[in-house]
């Protein structure tokens, strides 16, 4: 199996850009969308880009979760097969051969899966118009050759007939993305060994974020005296954790060895850590399939793949639990083992920022940024602009970290695209109130609200966190933001007015108070678990529910399947030495071992059918995210309610749902 490869036009080529094929504009009339694709379509280019542009299409749409077991050119028969509407089908992209894609806002959100880009890439796909993008999905396909837009002014001139020079389509990045483009792609940039100078800022007051980046600058861009990092501009930055779990490690591996040579070896591997955690469950979902005995195949085949890999480089390898399922979910180890304040810590998995509950700088990358890493421990660097969310009081009793992340999606300074590519700076004294854990769920979701990543400053419970960790481990670079840093935003947030918050089906950002869903809400399947929902602090919440449960003789309804998955073999000492996992059987919960699980579609607690509706505690419920059925998003307390009432419940309430009073 051939690996994907950057080749692409020499840049001599490339230096104008004219129309010579097709243009798929996605709309959200998904029937014109299938019309483009059949050629039954009466619109014109022109007529279509007058109609709603469909925004958000999140990159599991781009192509879903199983199609990730391929990493050669059949990605370009999964394009866009998870698409909402379901109007494409294998090979309907690549058989009408689109030059250029448009589409709305927020083209490639969720995960960091540079399979997408492939996908695109390998259906023909060149250049790509959208209102806006998600960071790791626009470095991606920077990072693979594919010319990312903004300017529809642009995309007229060309439908007029135009050709344009390849300036015009990156006057709005930096030099040093810039060069990457026209030499076709980060490895063609290396290739060529480029030497751009980038710029930097007179000396200023920063803030954490600003402070660690320029403690990690490379060699190649140092700091020149009385100068500070610039927000906009590129440098590269040494990384201080590198990892990789079993979709994206074979298909990186391949890159590695094809651009650094069959002899290349990590540097420091000693901080390179491999996770096999997101299909180690996978088997009796993909069994069911029609094509079931061939997915499991390919599953075995990237699990072997990436131990093998490991085991040559010398990379810590977390592979599968004895008993089933994995060590840990890669989050949930980074934060437990791993990270400290300061770090500057990359993984193929748009999580990564979880790591920020401890400090670190963490955010997710592709597969082409990590290969890369492996080699010289680098990773090319934007420096974002910062909005910090001052938190104040505490939170109400049976209200969590995930009501505030919730709500904050909704949040008028939050919504639409106002974050993209921006780091959310948690501060003020309503840290004080929230564990290691309820950091973490902050964190995680940080993506969700479109920014690059979040963190906390380091204080006194981060202190507590390493110090229980390891007392002998380095605690880290303990930077805090200057007092006269400057942010993009500052955003109060009162925790005492967070109530209970839902996620309708289709998207995090649909959020909204539980108390606002009028309608009965029937659950068929309820899941508590993933790197959002399946840490100690979330086990003590679905416990506190179930408590009270087991105490009245209640317990989940017949005709309701109810899941809770720790996510690692850490929670699950902490939930046996509690009680915790005799308690969840009594009340007819079922316990799962760590893995991703159903959150990523590849575990027990998927949907089966599109009529399903499930009640999860995970981050993401994108169209197909979880299988065909319907995806409400809660917090742990709202999850376990909803499990023994039979309906999306608060804890409330679900006592007087049980009994129809």
């Amino acid at each position: 199996m051939r690996p994907p490869s950057d080749t692409t036009d020499g840049a001599a080529e490339r230096r104008t850009i004219r129309l010579r094929g097709n243009v798929l504009v996605v709309t959200e009339d998904t029937d014109a969308l299938a019309a483009q694709l059949d050629g039954s379509g009466a619109l014109t280019t022109a007529q279509l880009l007058r109609t709603p542009l469909m925004n958000n299409i999140s990159t599991d749409e781009m192509i879903p979760g199983w199609c990730c077991y391929w990493y050669d050119e059949k990605l370009g028969d999964y394009a866009y097969l998870g698409l909402r509407g379901k109007q494409v089908g294998e090979g309907a992209l690549r058989a009408f051969g689109p030059q250029i894609i448009v589409s709305g806002e927020a083209k490639g959100c969720g995960s960091s899966r540079e399979h997408a880009v492939y996908a695109e890439k390998y259906a023909g796909v060149e250049l790509v118009f959208a209102r806006s993008f998600e960071r790791i999905y626009e470095q991606n396909c920077r990072n693979v050759g594919i010319i990312t837009c903004d300017d529809f002014e642009l995309l007229d001139a060309l439908l007029a007939g135009e050709e344009l020079p390849l300036e015009a389509f990156t006057r709005r990045a930096n030099e040093i993305e810039r060069a990457i483009v026209d030499l076709g792609g980060l490895f063609g940039f290396n290739r060529a060994g480029s030497r751009i100078e980038p710029a930097f800022a007179p000396g200023r007051p920063l803030n954490v974020v600003e402070k660690i980046i320029q403690s990690r600058l490379s060699s190649r861009n140092p700091l020149p005296a009385d100068a500070s990092v610039r927000i906009g501009q590129s440098y590269f930055v040494r990384t201080d954790v590198r990892f990789s779990h079993e979709y994206v490690t074979p298909m990186a591996a391949g890159m590695f060895t094809q651009q650094f040579g069959p002899g290349a070896v990590l540097a420091d591997p000693q901080s390179v850590y491999f996770f096999q955690d997101h299909l180690s469950l996978a088997g009796p979902v993909l069994a069911r399939r029609a094509n079931g005995a061939e997915l499991i195949e390919r599953v075995e085949n990237l699990g072997s793949r990436q131990q093998e890999f490991a085991a040559l480089s010398g990379g810590n390898f977390i592979g599968p639990a004895p008993d089933g399922g994995s060590r840990a979910i890669c989050h949930n180890h980074i934060v437990e083992h791993v990270a400290r304040p300061g770090d500057v810590i990359i993984g193929t998995d748009s999580h990564t920022c979880t790591a920020g509950a401890v400090g670190a700088f963490a955010f997710g990358v592709g597969a082409t940024d990590i290969a890369n890493s492996w080699y010289n421990r680098e990773i090319l660097l934007k420096v974002p602009a910062v909005i910090r969310i001052n938190l104040l009081g505490d939170l109400r009793p049976g209200v969590c970290a995930k009501d505030v992340m919730l709500g904050l999606l909704r949040h008028p300074a939050i919504e639409g695209s106002q974050t993209l590519g921006k780091v959310l700076l948690f501060t003020g004294p309503g840290c004080a109130g929230l564990n290691m854990d309820e950091r973490a769920t902050l964190c995680n979701m940080a993506v969700e609200a479109g920014g690059m990543t979040a963190l906390f400053e380091p204080d006194a419970i981060t202190h507590a966190h390493l110090a229980q960790r390891d007392p002998a481990q380095s605690p880290g670079s303990a930077l805090t933001s200057d007092e006269n840093a400057a942010y993009a935003a500052v955003v109060d947030i009162e925790l005492a007015g967070i109530e209970p918050m839902v996620a309708l089906p289709g998207d995090p950002r649909n959020s909204v108070p539980l108390a606002t869903v009028h309608e009965q809400v029937k659950v068929d399947k309820i899941y508590g678990g993933s790197c959002t929902g399946g840490k100690a602090h979330d086990m003590d919440m679905y416990a506190s529910v179930f408590e009270q449960a087991r105490a009245r003789g209640a317990r989940v309804p017949a005709g309701v399947q109810a899941f809770i998955q720790v996510g690692s073999e850490a929670v699950m000492r902490y939930a046996a030495e509690r009680g915790y996992i005799e308690l969840f059987s009594d009340v007819g919960v079922t316990v799962l071992p760590p893995s991703c699980g159903a959150c990523i579609n590849a575990g027990p607690g998927v949907s089966e059918n599109p009529a399903e509706v499930t009640v999860s505690a995970q981050n993401r419920n994108f169209p197909g995210r979880s299988g065909p059925g319907q995806v409400y998003l809660a917090s742990p307390y709202v999850v376990a309610a909803s499990a023994i009432a039979g309906r999306l419940s608060s804890v409330e309430d679900m006592f007087l749902m049980r009994t129809g009073s």
